[in-house]
């Protein structure tokens, strides 16, 4: 999938990534971005999703350039 970071929360190292056509915005935390790389808001992002009890879950995310 692909999507845009809406929300980055820089102390906590997690934010939500927004994906077109999905009503909820996918979570997504530092620990699953593949670069050492922070993520920042506006970024394009392709990732896989894991489906959590809380809602999913951005896993294996790459920034794209």
């Amino acid at each position: 999938m692909e999507g845009i970071v809406k929300r980055w929360m820089t102390g906590k190292s997690y934010g939500f990534i927004g994906v077109e056509g999905m009503e909820k915005d996918v979570f997504v935390h530092q620990s699953d971005v593949k670069s050492d790389e922070i993520l920042k808001e506006g970024q394009k992002v392709k990732f896989d999703i894991k489906d959590e009890p809380r809602g999913p879950k951005a896993i294996n995310v790459e920034i794209i350039e």
